[in-house]
């Protein structure tokens, strides 16, 4: 099993901690018995919810506040990865998008918005990944302790997509580089899952100023709770990758098998409705 058994000395790093899935998946990993680090800037609401944890598991829950979009937040969170031996899991779950088109991000605060979404969604993700795949494949050699990492893609990784192109491209990248570095893990005891989720009730629609989840029918939206669920599973089992939902899964295969000619134009035009 990738992603060793649980125990209190077994923890796993959330980033993202204090909402939405990233939150899901800390309580998710508490309820199989893993003690967290939980990671993200709004240390009160991480507080809250490492007492929750604590109350389910019985088992430690720190609180490590920390904005992975600064230099500072972001060397901290790496030592902790590369340095804390109890650490044999690690979940990328920080993230963020913005919505728009380009022309109408491009003045001085559109741009400032899409070089932290760039920042955050993929180099704080990249860096964090490479300190965990080197530190843990050290301690698999070393003392045979496997380990697992989680980094929460999205279906939007599948196709480009008008309206959010910074963000589809950010997943992409995610996308792309995880599922890369899965297979290079092959045989080492460590594994890479991607977790590539659909429109999900969180507060992300509101942070990113898209209407999108009130107006796609409810099939097409899922729980926060069933993402996290499908994405812990992958996790443990050390599966490359997964699409929680068949109408994402549809959609993904879909994404990846039309002709961009004719899926280009409808995206556009779709994402004038939903935007």
């Amino acid at each position: 099993m990738p992603l060793p058994s649980p125990g209190p000395d077994a923890h796993v790093l959330v980033t993202g901690a204090s909402s939405g899935i990233g939150a899901a998946i800390a309580r998710t990993l508490a309820a199989r018995g893993y003690p967290t680090l939980l990671v993200a800037r709004r240390e009160e609401a991480l507080a809250e919810l490492a007492a929750e944890l604590r109350g389910l598991s019985g088992l430690t829950s720190e609180v490590h506040a920390a904005d992975l979009g600064t230099d500072e937040g972001l060397d901290t969170v790496r030592d902790l990865v590369l340095h804390d031996e109890r650490v044999i899991g690690l979940v990328n779950g920080a993230g963020f998008g913005v919505t728009g088109r380009v022309a109408e991000l491009a003045d001085d605060d559109g741009r400032a918005a899409l070089d932290g979404l760039v920042r955050l969604n993929v180099l704080a993700l990249h860096d964090l990944t490479v300190a965990a795949v080197g530190a843990f494949v050290h301690r698999a050699r070393s003392s045979r302790r496997t380990g697992a990492i989680l980094n929460v893609s999205s279906i939007t990784a599948f196709q480009p997509l008008p309206g959010v192109a910074s963000y589809a491209a950010s997943k992409a990248f995610v996308q792309s580089f995880s599922e890369a570095v899965h297979a290079e893990l092959s045989g080492t005891g460590v594994t890479l899952t991607t977790l590539s989720p659909g429109l999900t009730r969180t507060g992300f629609a509101d942070a990113a100023g898209t209407d999108a989840f009130d107006a796609a029918p409810g099939l097409a939206v899922g729980d926060a709770e069933d993402v996290a669920e499908a994405g812990v599973a992958a996790m443990v089992a050390g599966h490359r990758s997964v699409v929680p939902g068949l109408v994402n899964q549809l959609s993904a295969a879909g994404g990846r098998l039309a002709p961009r000619t004719l899926l280009l134009p409808a995206l556009n035009a779709a994402m004038d409705w939903f935007t």
